[in-house]
């Protein structure tokens, strides 16, 4: 949920607690302030028709009142408490019943005490509140519509500026020559944080860009001098003096020079996919490739006795022709590798997946450590680094790369 969603979420319901609460309460407050001006007026009623009786010294039943309900009871009560209740009565003109509010009270009239019950309507208050009432809802619900407009469309404006920055933070590449910008805005909290950004990314890429230099420098320096071992190297062993046992040293050194070199060139490898600098991409016949790739490992596989199966469908890809040879060169290899005597490779190609089998031990692998880098099996001579490249070709390009095992078969699957 975005957080313009959230904020308008919670202001209106804020907002809405608010107005129901306040509406509750004004409604209470009406109900309040009616009630004491009916009992105002029931008050006066009362000492008007005591001074009426007084003074006229007559049948108190006589004494009428215009639009209220007066009852006189005899009572040989010589005290009673005075109070005021909501109850319903009989209007004597119309003759239906209404709510009411009404008053009691003692009367004395010569040695007589009377209870006086005064009874007034109260229906135009009543639908004087239910008026406030209705008016006050949809007002209520008038306010609540704005403000959800306002907040949903009006104030997404404001941003505007903060989701610019956003996609401009998604396409930043460390590589570019483009440095980070920002779009400018009216809000100080968007202005810090693009100029916050702004020097991170300058940090950053001062700091890739330093790093880039030393890598290259240093993959440069160290590839000199293992080019002169190598020649040197390749020199001696052409020397017809040397012996058995010093020729079994050369070609251990000779062995560790290359592997060093394999090295340099796959960690160089690896920093450029890391930082996204291999860009280039062109459309590739994948089976057409998987294809040759059998005739170039084909030597390596009759030495080992090898059974090669597979079906392949065509499936054209967008990529590096130089990424996919190093993709396939690794897993074809890893397949060859450490594969038994007499075993067997099976390669399936469809429209969605690429599979490579092999035959092997007959334990399944770790399939989260396989891919870390420098991991590798005791009987292993290579670097560590051949799936490592695998899984980072895959993750540059969004394929899905696992490792698989069934019935004594590994299997690398690559998912388009």
């Amino acid at each position: 949920m975005r957080l313009s969603e959230h904020y308008t979420r919670t202001s209106f319901y804020i907002t809405l607690a608010v107005l129901v609460i306040g509406a509750v309460i004004y409604y209470f407050a009406i109900s309040y302030i009616g009630t004491q001006q009916l009992d105002r007026a029931l008050q006066q009623q009362l000492t008007e028709a005591e001074e009426y009786i007084r003074s006229n010294n007559g049948n108190p039943q006589q004494y009428d009142l215009d639009r209220d309900h007066a009852v006189f009871v005899k009572t040989y009560k010589q005290l009673l408490q005075k109070r005021f209740f909501d109850t319903i009565y009989l209007k004597p003109k119309e003759q239906r019943w209404e709510a009411g509010r009404a008053v009691e009270d003692l009367v004395k009239l010569k040695n007589s005490n009377y209870k006086v019950t005064i009874t007034i309507s109260r229906v135009g208050q009543k639908n004087l509140i239910e008026l406030i009432s209705i008016i006050t809802l949809a007002l209520l619900a008038g306010l609540l519509t704005v403000l959800f407009i306002t907040n949903k469309y009006l104030l997404n404006g404001l941003w505007k500026p903060f989701q610019l920055t956003l996609k401009e933070i998604k396409q930043f590449n460390i590589a570019d020559v483009d440095q980070f910008k920002g779009k400018p805005s009216k809000v100080d909290e968007f202005t810090e944080l693009n100029e916050a950004i702004r020097e991170m990314s300058l940090r950053v890429t001062q700091d890739y860009l330093s790093l880039k230099q030393f890598t290259e420098n240093a993959s440069h320096e160290m590839m000199t001098p293992l080019a002169v071992v190598t020649t040197k190297l390749d020199t001696l062993i052409q020397d017809e003096t040397l012996n058995a046992a010093q020729l079994a040293q050369i070609a251990d050194i000779y062995s560790s020079v290359n592997k060093s070199s394999r090295l340099n060139h796959s960690l160089l490898l690896l920093a450029k996919l890391e930082n996204k600098l291999i860009v280039e991409e062109e459309s590739i016949e994948l089976d057409v490739i998987l294809e040759r790739k059998m005739l170039q490992f084909q030597e390596l596989m009759q030495n080992k006795n090898l059974t090669v199966r597979y079906k392949l469908h065509p499936k054209q890809i967008s990529a590096s022709k130089y990424l996919i040879d190093i993709l396939l060169n690794n897993l074809f290899g890893n397949a060859i590798r450490h594969n038994v005597p007499g075993g067997e490779i099976f390669i399936g190609l469809d429209p969605y997946q690429l599979s490579i089998k092999n035959t092997g031990i007959a334990n399944a692998l770790n399939g989260q450590q396989i891919f870390e880098r420098f991991h590798k099996s005791k009987d292993s001579q290579g670097a560590g680094l051949g799936l490592t490249l695998v899984k980072n070709i895959c993750q540059h390009y969004g394929y899905g790369i696992q490792y698989q095992y069934d019935e004594g078969k590994h299997a690398f699957v690559i998912t388009f």
